[in-house]
């Protein structure tokens, strides 16, 4: 991947990053953490990896994209809107009655979404369906799911793991965003999932880890799933909860809280200055 175009996708991701904190602010509450530490990857899926149509959001042979966390919509709805499924201006009507976006991914309701979701672990097991159909029905599509690291607490994730490993599906990629963080602290102090490469392994996925805030480390870990044959690949991603705003990383009470009047301010402030960086 050239220069030229990893500075594009960090533009496009910091654009996101923006978006995030938009929506959140005009609504008064949803998650900014979660959604500015997988801005990069859902950056790199529509503006690098997957083949879909903003012009044509039901087209059969369209890859299909599952935000498992879907309480991490900000990011992703910014990303939608970028690559033309919506307009931007959703975006200021996030989670207020009415309107196309809502507090999670709503299928019937917002272009570009191709699962509802929002009860942790279901995204992956609807995935897991989503790809098992493509292989029926002798399609080359391709099925992607994010997932929180938080998440991967719950036992039907694994459930879902241990029938895609079963099912063979070598067209599954399971991303999960490893920020360390969730609602009630510490991954590691609320469930304590480590090893998880090795939790995945033992359930039959290839298991690729990489920084997940590095555009590189992501085209490659995406390339090297699609030569994996037989089985279901994960990529494990480390990331920052909060990536992007130097008071909300690392923090988790920004997991589900926006930003008030001064904070939107200098959130916004530093998003733009990295921006015009970017840009300059």
């Amino acid at each position: 991947m050239e220069i030229s175009e990893i500075k594009q996708l960090q533009i496009n991701a910091t654009k996101a990053r923006m978006g995030a904190i938009i929506g959140t602010y005009n609504a008064k509450s949803g998650h900014p953490g979660g959604s500015l530490s997988a801005a990069d990857v859902f950056t790199y899926l529509y503006f690098k990896e997957m083949n879909v149509d903003p012009q044509n959001p039901h087209w059969a042979d369209r890859d299909r994209f599952v935000l498992s966390k879907g309480h991490c919509a900000p990011s992703l709805y910014a990303v939608l809107a970028m690559k033309g499924f919506f307009d931007w201006d959703e975006l200021n009507s996030l989670r207020h009655v009415g309107a196309m976006l809502q507090g999670h991914p709503d299928m019937k309701g917002t272009p570009g979404i191709d699962m509802s979701t929002g009860s942790l672990g279901q995204g992956i097991s609807t995935a897991c369906g989503m790809a098992l159909a493509a292989k029926m029905d002798n399609k080359d599509y391709r099925v992607y799911t994010v997932l929180g690291d938080g998440e991967c607490e719950e036992g039907q994730v694994w459930e879902a793991a241990m029938f895609a490993a079963n099912q063979k599906l070598d067209n599954l990629l399971v991303i999960v965003d490893q920020n360390g963080l969730q609602i009630d602290g510490p991954v590691e102090e609320v469930g304590g999932i480590e090893p998880l490469d090795k939790k995945f392994e033992a359930f039959g996925f290839k298991v690729i880890k990489i920084n997940g805030h590095s555009f590189e480390q992501i085209e490659l870990a995406f390339n090297e799933a699609k030569t994996v044959k037989d089985k279901p690949t994960a990529i494990l991603m480390k990331t920052v909860k909060g990536k992007g705003v130097s008071f909300m990383e690392d923090q988790v009470g920004w997991h589900g809280k926006a930003t008030n009047d001064e904070e939107y301010k200098l959130a916004m402030a530093e998003l733009e200055g990295q921006l015009k960086e970017l840009e300059g």
